[in-house]
């Protein structure tokens, strides 16, 4: 898609944090203290991404998760921006910014994915 069918199809925040590489300030999105059972996805192109069995309360403020979905699912990128060292998590399929991961996490992968709310939607289990 082109930068303008993007902004057309995306709210200006999800632009900005999918599109652009911003982030959502912390404490602020929807999915941070959600708890309900399913599965989240990329808000810009709906491939699933990751599951409520990996979410957990990481009190950063952010949606965080132990693990991916599958790991075909998302492209990990060496970010050196803000004079620091992160890795970068991007929808695989359409190339949306989603958030970072650290080496912080609990068990059993000690991963801490830290996504944007603004970066996914929600299908509830059934």
């Amino acid at each position: 898609m082109s930068n303008d069918e993007w902004k057309n199809k995306l709210s200006p925040e999800q632009y900005n944090v999918c599109r652009l590489g911003g982030t959502e300030s912390p404490f602020s999105g929807k999915f941070n203290k959600h708890y309900e059972k399913g599965t989240y996805i990329c808000v810009a192109c709906k491939q699933e991404l990751f599951t409520s069995d990996t979410k957990f309360d990481s009190g950063s403020g952010w949606p965080s998760f132990t693990d991916v979905m599958n790991s075909k699912n998302v492209t990990l990128k060496e970010d050196f921006s803000y004079n620091m060292r992160r890795v970068e998590v991007l929808c695989s399929k359409c190339g949306s910014h989603l958030g970072h991961v650290f080496p912080d996490g609990p068990a059993p992968t000690g991963q801490r994915y830290c996504i944007n709310s603004v970066s996914l939607d929600f299908i509830p289990a059934k």
